[in-house]
């Protein structure tokens, strides 16, 4: 089985190495194999978006800027930073909502998503470039991402720019993440339980 860094989990081991067959999320209180109900739904789409396309949330920040394309049935999204990017608060978009049912704070998610660091804009963690979907408790990930899924419907796609202390305060060095980075997820709900 091939570790995967799931970054929106509270503390993470491993960055994907490539596209993985088996998904593991790995946290601090041990691991969770995604199951294989999860394997069995529509994969995230890998192909590159259309970089002409209109991006559907632009947020300048307290530096620089960015700007999100959410994914669609075939394509991820495209998360383009003018670096170094900046948020003093936390801030949730909308791109596409759903028509499933609103996700409960404490729901087990299904997602594909994408996360980008606002520092330098670099891509530091994407189940889309791995084609596959991940799931996790929202009480088991950081506040942001959690922050951005709750209250959303199934079937939405979402941006979240999250502030260090919504995301990782003390960093994450193998992912490439200082204290004080400010950063952009990208994420579109499959599912949700509980």
């Amino acid at each position: 089985m091939t570790a995967v860094k799931s970054l929106p989990l509270r503390t993470s081991v491993a960055l994907a190495a490539g596209a993985a067959a088996s998904v593991m999320a790995l946290t601090a209180c041990g691991s969770a194999v995604v199951p294989s109900s999860v394997a069995q739904t529509p994969g995230c789409p890998t192909a590159l978006p259309d970089s002409a396309a209109t991006p559907e949330w632009t947020l300048p920040g307290a530096t620089g800027s960015v700007a999100v394309t959410g994914s669609t049935e075939t394509t991820a999204p495209l998360v383009s930073v003018t670096p170094p990017f900046t948020v003093t608060e936390t801030q949730v978009h909308t791109l596409q909502t759903g028509t499933g049912p609103v996700v409960a704070d404490t729901a087990t998610v299904s997602v594909c998503y994408m996360g980008v660091n606002g520092r330098d804009g670099s891509v530091f963690d994407s189940s889309y470039q791995r084609g596959a979907p991940v799931e996790f408790p929202l009480d088991g990930v950081v506040p942001g991402f959690q922050k951005a899924i709750a209250g959303q419907n199934v079937g939405s796609t979402v941006a979240v720019a999250m502030t260090s202390a919504d995301g990782y305060p003390s960093g994450q060095p193998g992912a490439g993440i200082l204290p004080g980075d400010s950063l952009i997820f990208a994420i579109k709900i499959l599912g949700a339980t509980g």
